[in-house]
């Protein structure tokens, strides 16, 4: 029963299907007819819209076109108008023209008549001055005969006179040139004298105007302070009994304070004093500290000294590089290689004749800055030249060598520049100096080195040089006497009056400067004063 209903359903469902799709269809065929009808009007109405628009547009195309053939004719008879004013103001100008110019061809016809007349007279001139002249040169050929018979007659006459003159003075032709010759040497030599004393004052005197502006004004600058050094610190003690205990058990603290410190401890009866002995400043700031801290702290024992050296040792490595980075500030200095850095920090504990390295280093930096700006060199590279010429100084206990090749090698090491190797190099002459720079600042280091107080020398090697000095000058003809003054800085030499004339005194002071420079070594520079007296003496009896 069940599937009879469902057959049944299914047949109903078909033939509903069915009247859908019949009843769709005739919708559909309907739309169609519906929807090409009003297509087929909307055609026709756009057909009648168009042909419209066709025909506006072919009477507005003949509207345009009727006035443009209206404009043309008017612009043509516009141009036609405009060609025949300017054709007719062409010609007016081309007339113009040609009489300007038949007016110019009759000037110039007027200028060649005036020249072809001038021409004539010039032709006549010429015809007249070369009859003048012809009649001149034949009073010039009869001078010429005339002078050349007084030529030869007076060849004869000397002839007679120089065979006269070598019966009278017994001498031949060619000892007689030869006397006249040396004659003749002796007073160019004096004269060459004079004119070399002469020009060279001038340059001199010039060149020490100049000079001294420079260096008054690089020196004035270089205002820095300095000190002097001792080999010897003092260290305070709060009492006597702090002696024992420096001391320690048979010795041992104070030969341990030693051996770490390479510091000679000096303990005396001094009261409430011990005294560090060493030549360098360096080692001897170390041993001071140390020193100072243990008294402080009160313990006082081998391993307690082994630790505070050490502690103090790596602060120093610090405080060095702090000094030399101060260095490089003051002076406005970039870029140096931190281990050249740490070196100029550490000339602040040497000292050269006295004289603080580091000072001396920063004193010369400022004249040859000053000096470079003078010279119209770059002020930088000058003073970095000079802030490191004496770094070698800082590393030659541990190198062999000169101090400027040392501090040279380190600079080159470093990265920095080739001329300012060189001028370290060359500055106290152990290379040949090939720049400009070099000799700058070999000036500023004489400078800052020679200058009053700046540096002391010891005694014997004073008297030393001093007796070179006056040794080098009386080894010269001529010289009675030689005298050092002003601490080495001058040298007057008296010399013979009947030997040494003045111009020959000028050669000799320049001759004993130039053996002075070759064969000494000196500090600064060295005046050479010549002086000739002449003394006239007579007795009235």
């Amino acid at each position: 029963m069940t599937t009879v209903f469902f057959i049944l359903g299914i047949v109903v469902g078909l033939a509903v299907a069915g009247i859908y799709l019949y009843i769709q269809k005739k919708r559909d065929e309907e739309l169609k007819k519906s929807v090409i009808l009003e297509a087929e009007e909307i055609i026709k109405k756009a057909q009648e819209k168009a042909d419209l628009i066709l025909l506006s547009a072919e009477e507005r195309s003949k509207e345009i076109l009727f006035k443009a053939e209206k404009e043309a004719h008017q612009k043509l008879r516009d141009a036609e108008y405009q060609i025949k004013s300017e054709i007719q103001k062409l010609k007016e100008e081309l007339e113009k023209d040609y009489e300007r110019k038949i007016k110019d061809l009759s000037f110039k016809e007027e200028r060649i008549q005036h020249k072809e007349d001038l021409l004539v007279k010039k032709e006549e001139d010429l015809s007249r001055r070369e009859k003048e002249l012809g009649a001149r040169l034949r009073e010039i050929e009869g001078l010429r005969e005339a002078l050349d018979n007084e030529r030869k007659a007076l060849e004869e006459n000397l002839r007679k006179a120089k065979e006269e003159l070598e019966r009278i003075a017994g001498l031949t032709e060619r000892e007689a040139r030869e006397l006249i010759l040396r004659k003749v040497e002796e007073e160019m030599t004096e004269e060459k004298a004079k004119v070399i004393m002469k020009i060279e004052n001038e340059i001199r005197e010039e060149a020490k105007r100049k000079a001294q502006e420079i260096i008054a004004y690089a020196t004035a600058k270089a205002a820095v302070p300095f000190v002097t050094e001792k080999t010897v610190s003092v260290v305070q003690l709060p009492s006597e009994d702090m002696k024992g205990r420096i001391i320690g058990r048979e010795g041992r603290n104070i030969r341990t304070f030693e051996t770490l410190t390479g510091v000679d401890l000096l303990i005396d009866d001094t009261p409430e004093v011990v005294v560090l002995s060493c030549h360098d400043p360096y080692r001897r700031e170390i041993a001071r500290i140390a020193l100072e801290r243990l008294i402080a702290d009160g313990r006082i024992h081998p391993t307690r000294i082994e630790e505070v050296v050490k502690q103090v040792e790596e602060e120093m490595e610090q405080h060095i590089a702090e000094v030399g980075e101060k260095a490089c500030f003051e002076m406005g200095i970039y870029g140096i290689h931190p281990e050249l850095v740490k070196l100029l920090g550490k000339l602040k504990f040497r000292t050269s004749y006295s004289q603080n390295v580091l000072q001396h280093s920063l004193e010369t930096a400022i004249i040859c800055s000053a000096i470079a700006s003078e010279l119209g060199l770059d002020p930088k590279k000058a003073k970095r030249a000079a802030l490191l010429h004496d770094i070698g100084k800082a590393a030659s206990y541990e190198q062999e060598g000169p101090h400027a090749l040392i501090g040279a090698e380190l600079a080159r090491k470093y990265g920095e520049d080739e001329e300012i190797v060189n001028a370290i190099a060359s500055h106290h002459e152990d290379i040949p100096i090939t720049t400009l720079l070099g000799v700058i600042l070999q000036v500023s280091d004489a400078l800052s080195g020679a200058r009053p107080g700046a540096r002391r020398e010891l005694l014997e090697a004073y008297i030393k040089r001093i007796r070179e000095l006056e040794t080098l000058a009386s080894s010269f003809e001529g010289v009675e006497k030689a005298y050092a003054i002003q601490a080495g800085r001058e040298v007057r030499v008296i010399v013979d009056s009947k030997i040494v004339s003045d111009e020959r005194a000028y050669l000799l002071a320049r001759e004993i400067a130039n053996k002075i420079e070759r064969e000494l070594t000196y500090p600064g520079i060295i005046r050479v004063t010549v002086l000739r007296e002449t003394r006239a003496v007579e007795y009235a009896r």
